[in-house]
């Protein structure tokens, strides 16, 4: 069987709890995580060993904990009060754990579906989702590497456009894929409200919710908003219920299209 997983964000025991509901057998499962596997929860270091240990049954998209680990471990930046990564930046096996996520992908292709962390922007096709992904991959595998992600901070640009600059083109890539919340339909991003996906700031949507979305024929799994109602869009699937606030930690059984989920056993 095939899985996609939303948010561990650290929640280890929650994530062992699910494994054992879905009878996961790591000789004939697979399972693809939708980012955010780190940070928040107390067990980001066990999470992450877990995922590179079983690198050839599991794989994941980048999310924005998991680029921020990146950021305050390779750049200047330091850890906010509320990230739980520090086991990660003291683990002696740090460096092997930061390589392993620099080689994540932005978006998996499986089947003929997309897996990414927050959503496609509506104006998007496969092909801008693949290629500018492709993008931010090459960057990240650049010999400038801090650099590069020092850079990827901010709001900015708003909108996509084919004159950006490079650097320009990876953080809007990297804030659609990973962060983006509310939207318009020609792709503008919006990131100064909080709300969930129901209360939209006026112009906005939450991406899955434009009709004209060129995607809207093909599924995308993402992990949503905390505490957003289920996705019933067509073409979308959400794979997250809020394990680390409470909730649950839900797998999506790939091969017969069934939720599973997981109410949080963290302490």
């Amino acid at each position: 069987m095939d899985y996609a997983i939303g948010d561990v964000q650290g929640c280890f025991n929650s994530l062992n709890a699910l494994l054992k509901k879905i009878n996961f057998n790591i000789d004939r499962d697979r399972l693809y995580f939708l980012g955010d596997v780190v940070n928040r929860g107390s067990h980001s270091l066990e999470t992450l060993r877990f995922l590179y240990s079983n690198k050839d049954n599991a794989d994941m998209v980048l999310g924005n904990h998991d680029f921020h680990l990146l950021v305050c471990a390779l750049t200047d930046r330091h850890p906010n009060k509320k990230d739980t990564f520090h086991d990660i930046l003291e683990a002696n096996d740090k460096n092997t754990l930061l390589d392993y996520l620099i080689e994540r992908p932005l978006v998996i292709e499986y089947e003929d579906s997309l897996m990414v962390h927050a959503g496609v922007p509506p104006n998007w096709s496969q092909s801008d989702v693949i290629n500018n992904a492709a993008l931010v991959h090459s960057q990240l595998r650049n010999e400038n590497l801090s650099e590069f992600l020092s850079q990827m901070y901010g709001n900015l640009p708003h909108t996509w456009s084919e004159t950006l600059t490079i650097k320009e083109k990876c953080r809007y890539t990297i804030n659609a894929l990973m962060r983006m919340r509310f939207c318009k339909e020609d792709g503008e991003l919006e990131f100064e409200h909080k709300l969930n996906v129901d209360k939209n700031p006026a112009g906005y949507k939450a991406w899955f919710l434009h009709k004209n979305r060129l995607m809207k024929e093909q599924k995308i799994f993402f992990f949503t908003v905390e505490d957003s109602p289920p996705c019933s869009q067509p073409g979308a699937a959400k794979c997250s219920n809020g394990c680390i606030w409470g909730g649950q930690l839900t797998a999506y059984n790939l091969t017969n299209n069934i939720y599973i989920s997981q109410d949080s056993v963290e302490i």
